[in-house]
């Protein structure tokens, strides 16, 4: 998809706050600083729109973007970020958890793990709880330029052995630096959305 225009309508913890119009969504989730918004920012051919942070723990509440008034992305909390109290987690959680079990309007997830290393637990879990409420999962390993293309294979086999994903999991490697696995990912989302 050519994407010229982008609107962030709305930042919401509530369902009450979720955007009104029936376009379809596809939500982005993963650990904190794993490179949702690089991800979001790639797709979308902007620099910085959503915005990228060192820190990790920067998005605390469900980011919507409008993308050519055709469909919504859903920036997603990061999960698993330690300097944030257990209060401070869990409500996001039942944020997450509120949005994934109920949005009728949510088409796919989009879950990123880091592709250098090993899906952690919390990936694990992150995937459980996609399944439960059975909805079409993308896995996105990020940062793959930082592993050499020899080794990518293997990064793509412990990915999809650590995960235990079902047949109908769709698995893709990605890289914000050179692009790597964007057209694949813009195919899943244009098939989920259509």
């Amino acid at each position: 998809m050519q994407v010229h225009n982008v609107d962030l309508t709305i930042s919401a913890v509530r369902p009450e706050q979720y955007p009104s119009t029936n376009y379809p969504e596809i939500a982005f989730a993963g650990r904190s600083n794993v490179g949702k918004s690089s991800l979001i920012n790639a797709l979308i051919n902007r620099k910085s729109y959503a915005r990228t942070s060192s820190q990790p723990g920067k998005t605390q509440t469900l980011n919507f973007y409008d993308i050519e008034s055709l469909l919504y992305f859903v920036d997603v909390p990061g999960y698993g970020y330690a300097k944030v109290s257990q209060k401070e987690r869990d409500k996001w959680g039942q944020m997450i958890e509120t949005y994934l079990s109920s949005r009728q309007q949510l088409r796919g997830v989009v879950s990123l793990v880091d592709g250098r290393h090993a899906p952690t637990k919390l990936d694990q879990q992150m995937l459980s709880l996609l399944h439960y409420y059975d909805l079409p999962v993308l896995v996105v390993g990020t940062k793959i330029d930082k592993v050499k293309k020899g080794k990518r294979n293997q990064s793509f086999s412990i990915i999809k052995k650590t995960l235990d994903l079902r047949p109908q999991d769709e698995l893709i490697l990605f890289s914000a630096l050179d692009k790597t696995g964007k057209d694949e990912i813009w195919k899943w989302i244009e098939a989920k959305t259509k």
